[in-house]
């Protein structure tokens, strides 16, 4: 019998898949910088409200207006263009004008999660060479940790209420600090009030931006090892976001719409996905700052008409287990973006049931803009896949000599295309480790194509379990089990075995106490080859999982 022949990249079958509405390549871009295009999009959409935060709105005019006034604050200060000023704040509207301030001010957003530790925060502020940063009073404790350990020179501290308005951020203020406790006591000499900055009057001085100026250096979580900054410029971001206004062409999302805004805009995901891209479309962005209050954010939820609602497999999971989010009406979804992790397919046909919209799954990275792939928005139901090559984007499966494997087998998942970024910052090692001689990132997710130029993402390729010789993808493992009506979720590791070098370890959060191992088992073993099932069953009250909401396989794996 002949060996199948590898599909050569150039084939492109992918494209055979596109609806006529979509180009294969997107148009030359319309900015030469980010800022460009949200200074635009604030003068397009002026009156119209840009960002919601616990019931108090600001319109596009607003955005515009603060932003300059910081943006010029930062300049007063002697900062020099490239520069890198830090944010340190989850989904409040103080983030969505200091980020534009920022690159407007021709300097670079380095995005820090505030659940960083000291040690973690100290790491990425000496790592990217932060100038300044912006942080909520709530995790300045961190920040005051390290002060005396980075070159940061500038320190802007916000409080919750800052841009609620007099009286009622006043309240806000006292419940956070005084009710819930949520403010640990700080002193970081010579910082500047928030309030200050934003009352300033300085004036914005105009910046030459063009595509290979430097706009976000993201730093990739971190779970594996010593976190990157992946330094993505104007033209990767700017290309992302016409890659995905291209893909938006088969549905019909109405004028100035209205998102969800519930992923932490620090990430890359809900940074492209809600921001930029939301701003180029004048959306209107609920933002909601603790999305694990599942009972508060669907109080939240049913006081707004909303259309795109992206989010993640954990989130939508833990939605539809609430009662109250089972009532709401949602006759306006137009739109539901799954990334982040794998969609399993009980969670996406639960969704369809209840929204009656389908969960569009895309898969990307920080090092990818982050989206590499789609489902088509105009699909009826869940494909398991994660979609489609993006236009100007090429998916290669290969295996580990870098050569493609034939269509249909697994490999390493490598993308080439305009969103990939220029590199790590300052690590040249780093960098020719991941970017092949021909241009491909390799995302370290092993999946295979088939024959429509879907890609299947089976699992990272760290995270894969070795039983006997054979490969066991966690994610199969988990998908099987959580159909059981009984499991909330699952998380499938492999621990040490003497027979067969690793087995499966499956740890569940249960929804009927008497649930038990033997069950998960009996379950597993309709669904899962003998090798592939749970030798081991861990009943756990909740998974550990990243501020993003990814299950921390590697934590239960060590623990």
């Amino acid at each position: 019998m002949a060996a199948k022949k590898p599909v050569k990249n150039e084939e492109k079958i992918w494209l055979k898949s596109y609806p006529p509405e979509i180009a294969h390549e997107i148009p030359e871009l319309a900015y030469s910088s980010v800022a460009g295009l949200l200074e635009d999009a604030c003068k397009n959409y002026a009156s119209h409200p840009a960002f919601t935060c616990m019931g108090k709105s600001i319109d596009y005019a607003t955005l515009d207006e603060k932003s300059k006034i910081i943006g010029g604050w930062l300049q007063s200060k002697g900062l020099q263009k490239g520069d890198r000023v830090a944010i340190m704040m989850p989904n409040i509207l103080q983030y969505t004008v200091v980020l534009p301030a920022i690159l407007r001010a021709g300097f670079v957003v380095v995005n820090v999660n505030p659940l960083y530790t000291p040690r973690e925060l100290e790491h990425q502020l000496k790592d990217s060479g932060a100038k300044a940063i912006f942080v909520l009073e709530n995790f300045a404790t961190t920040f005051e940790q390290v002060s005396s350990r980075v070159d940061v020179e500038h320190v802007v501290v916000t409080s919750m209420g800052d841009m609620l308005g007099g009286l009622k951020g006043a309240i806000v203020n006292l419940v956070v600090r005084k009710v819930k406790k949520m403010v640990p006591s700080w002193n970081i000499p010579g910082h500047h009030s928030f309030k200050s900055v934003i009352g300033s009057n300085h004036s914005l001085k105009p910046v030459n931006l063009s595509h290979d100026d430097v706009a976000f250096l993201q730093y990739t979580g971190g779970t594996t090892g010593v976190s990157k900054g992946a330094t993505l410029t104007n033209s990767n971001v700017l290309s992302n976001a016409a890659q995905n206004d291209e893909w938006l062409k088969v549905i019909k999302v109405p004028d100035n719409p209205t998102y969800i805004c519930a992923l932490p805009l620090y990430h890359i995901f809900a940074l492209t996905v809600n921001m930029i891209m939301g701003m180029r479309l004048g959306a209107h962005n609920i933002l909601i700052p603790n999305p694990r209050d599942i009972p508060g954010f669907v109080k939240e939820l049913g006081k707004y008409e909303y259309n795109v609602f992206p989010g993640l497999n954990t989130l939508f999971n833990a939605l539809m287990n609430n009662e109250d989010f089972q009532k709401l009406d949602f006759k306006t979804l137009k739109l539901t973006l799954g990334g982040g992790m794998a969609v399993q397919k009980p969670v996406a046909e639960c969704w369809k049931e209840l929204t009656g919209c389908n969960i569009s799954e895309g898969y990307g990275l920080s090092e990818t803009s982050p989206v590499a792939t789609a489902n088509r928005f105009d699909a009826k139901e869940f494909s398991g896949t994660i979609g489609l090559p993006l236009p100007s984007t090429e998916i290669s499966i290969r295996d580990d000599d870098g050569k493609p494997v034939p269509l249909g087998e697994v490999g390493e998942i490598c993308i080439r295309g305009p969103q990939v970024m220029a590199g790590y910052w300052n690590r040249p090692d780093a960098t020719a480790e991941t970017m092949t001689k021909d241009g491909y990132f390799k995302s370290g997710d092993m999946g295979f194509m088939n024959k429509k130029g879907q890609t299947k993402i089976v699992d990272r390729k760290k995270d894969m379990i070795l039983v006997s010789g054979f490969n066991v993808y966690p994610n199969e493992v988990e998908e099987v089990a959580v159909g059981h009506e009984h499991i909330l979720e699952a998380a499938a590791v492999g621990i040490p075995d003497d027979h067969s070098g690793e087995v499966v370890k499956l740890f569940v959060v249960k929804t009927d106490p008497a649930l038990t191992e033997e069950d998960v088992k009996n379950w597993c073993k309709k669904g899962l080859t003998n090798y592939k099932r749970p030798a081991h069953v861990e009943f756990r009250d909740e998974l550990p999982k990243t501020n993003v909401g990814k299950i921390l396989r590697r934590e239960l794996r060590d623990n």
